[in-house]
């Protein structure tokens, strides 16, 4: 699994009720319920990758991301999970209202577009970044809303959205020294290619 998947368990309650968006063939999901012994479902578009999820003996719902949640009720799970597929809506700041609305916490993660590398890239290259943490050429990407932590905070601050955690984390990073992860840790914006974040409701 990718390092963010793998993080994201540390915010997943034992035996919670877990939503997973996006979930592709259901390796995030099927982690948690072995390990975490979760209950919930996980959604995708992609056929193949249903039927992948549905192999592992997985609840997955065929739907696409941009409809929505209204088919399920207020407050249906503990924790619904996006892993890096946020930038790749529509509308995300109206999927991560409703993902608030279906579930008391949201764990989110994402590619840092203000990363060194792709803004070093930019200013020499003058080409659209390609890295680990976005490995698409412009033209066939599904990411079409790229941002940065900064946008990312600007957002849930702008809508009343708690952020109760945060990990920056670098995909492409290959030693990760204590010195490594302070640093990351001080310049998320700057050094990390990776975000993941834990949000609730304000008030909650």
């Amino acid at each position: 699994m990718r390092i963010d998947q793998k993080l994201v368990k540390h915010w997943i309650a034992p035996h919670s009720r877990v939503l997973d968006l996006g979930c592709g063939d259901g390796s995030l999901l099927a982690h948690m319920q072995h390990s975490l012994g979760v209950t919930g479902y996980g959604l995708e578009l992609d056929g193949d990758k249903i039927n992948q999820g549905i192999a592992k003996g997985l609840s997955i719902i065929e739907q696409d991301l941009n409809d929505g949640l209204a088919r399920f009720d207020d407050d249906s799970f503990d924790t619904v999970v996006m892993a890096r597929a946020l930038q790749a809506v529509k509308s995300p700041d109206t999927l991560l209202l409703d993902m608030l609305r279906v579930g008391r916490e949201a764990v989110i993660t994402f590619p840092n577009f203000a990363h060194w590398q792709n803004r070093l890239h930019l200013g020499l290259k003058g080409l659209m970044p390609v890295s680990e943490a976005l490995p698409y050429e412009w033209y066939d990407t599904p990411n079409i809303h790229l941002c940065t932590f900064k946008d990312f905070e600007k957002l849930c601050l702008d809508n009343d959205i708690r952020i109760m955690n945060r990990f920056a984390v670098s995909d492409s990073t290959r030693i990760r020294t204590p010195i490594m992860t302070s640093l990351i840790r001080q310049a998320p914006n700057l050094l990390a290619d990776v975000a993941i974040y834990r949000v609730t409701k304000r008030g909650s």
